[in-house]
């Protein structure tokens, strides 16, 4: 026995529950299937007595990032600035170095040439990539095939700009450099508005959070579908061999879609997920901004 509608959404992150309220607002019956106990994807806020809320997920917004920022206007979220009054602190052989704005200073003129470099050459790399067809790039077969600890060990000659290009890569990311592809980064860094915005604060991706935190822009959506969110039911097949779509979950429960877009044919077989570094890379959160007791400061 199925239960019949008219779009099935799979996954409740951001962008699935986005569309679902979106064809949920225009009359469709929509139903949701997200695998895990609670929706967000890599929006995760978690709320106890000790830290109130703390986001262990995506949690920054700023300029430029319009999608997100009307959806959670609709939702009635409201954002705060990240503190930016104090001074950030540098950390390296030994020692600490107090500095304000996006990087921190460098003395010596061909490290500074060298980082300078850095960064000019992401940026133009990075407007070779058509943003919605990067495998379109002059060099995306190259560059794909290339780490990103490649590239930097390609363009820095010193230690110093090695060094910070993959703090750069981890802070954007977080994924080591030889994990990552360098077509894929470059492309994802000149949709953030380039180097200087993804990491800045003032008018940069860092600029403001979410009061309450960023989970709760999947859990209103989810709040406002009711029932048509489904927790725990992981797809395991989709058939699209008859006049309508069928949408198995791993509980056996068979979705009947009469108004779809068909997948691509590979959409027939079993879907798989492995998720990987589930224990190695583990987020951890301190009790107080620990750099903010004097005039430093933590983000």
């Amino acid at each position: 026995m199925s239960s019949k509608c008219d779009v099935v959404v799979v996954g409740g992150g951001i962008s699935g529950m986005a569309a679902a309220k979106l064809l949920h607002d225009s009359g469709l019956n929509v139903v949701v299937l997200e695998a895990r106990d609670r929706v967000g994807g890599r929006t995760y806020t978690i709320r106890n007595q000790m830290v109130k809320y703390v986001d262990l997920g995506g949690s920054y917004v700023g300029p430029t990032q319009n999608r997100i920022l009307r959806l959670a206007k609709e939702l009635g979220l409201e954002t705060y600035k990240v503190n930016e009054v104090e001074c950030l602190v540098h950390h390296t052989k030994g020692k600490s170095y107090k500095f304000k704005g996006p990087f921190p200073p460098i003395w010596n003129p061909i490290t500074f040439l060298d980082h300078n470099n850095l960064w000019r050459t992401i940026d133009d790399m990075g407007q070779e990539i058509p943003s919605d067809a990067p495998w379109k790039a002059p060099l995306a077969e190259e560059w794909d095939h290339m780490t990103m600890k490649e590239l930097i060990d390609k363009i820095c000659w010193t230690g110093s700009a090695k060094k910070f290009a993959t703090l750069f890569v981890n802070l954007c990311v977080t994924a080591e450099t030889h994990e990552v592809s360098a077509l894929w980064f470059l492309w994802y860094v000149k949709q953030c508005g380039g180097t200087t915005r993804i990491i800045s604060t003032t008018n940069g991706g860092q600029e403001r959070k979410f009061v309450g935190g960023s989970g709760q822009v999947c859990e209103r959506i989810m709040n406002l579908l009711g029932d048509q969110v489904k927790l725990e039911r992981a797809v395991t097949h989709i058939d699209q061999t008859g006049e309508n779509i069928l949408v198995e979950t791993l509980n056996h429960e068979v979705y009947e879609v009469t108004k779809s877009l068909k997948l691509r044919e590979r959409g027939q077989s079993p879907i798989h997920n492995q998720s990987l570094n589930k224990i190695k890379n583990v987020p951890d959160f301190i009790d107080h901004p620990f750099a903010q007791s004097g005039k430093t400061n933590s983000i």
